[in-house]
């Protein structure tokens, strides 16, 4: 039982690092756009959502481990690794909108300039 204590809490580990840094990029993407610097906006997105995977590989880990049968014990450090998941999925969804948000804006000021 130990041990599989210890592995939830190494899996929980990798799980909060990589959603993390998941949330970094999405805040860092967030404020390029805000800079209009919309393609590299783009590209901190994609790495975060590529270490959102690493994460979600992770608890798919403990997911497949349970349903073939093996007693996952109660963790409170899984707990709050999978409310980080939960809280970075919201970040992404809001990141995603905002970098939307400001290129319509961007695009609007865009052909306002082009008419003026």
């Amino acid at each position: 039982m130990d041990h599989i204590k210890e592995e939830i809490q190494l899996i929980a580990c990798q799980i909060v690092a990589a959603v993390g840094g998941a949330k970094s990029m999405y805040i860092e993407a967030i404020n390029l756009v805000k800079q209009g610097r919309v393609e590299e906006a783009r590209g901190k997105m994609k790495e975060g959502r590529d270490l959102y995977m690493e994460s979600h590989t992770h608890h798919f880990s403990l997911i497949q481990k349970e349903a073939g049968g093996e007693d996952i014990p109660f963790s409170l450090i899984l707990m709050h690794a999978e409310d980080q998941m939960l809280s970075t999925e919201i970040v992404e969804l809001m990141a995603s909108e905002l970098i939307g948000v400001y290129e319509k804006m961007t695009f609007s000021q865009n052909v306002q300039n082009q008419e003026a």
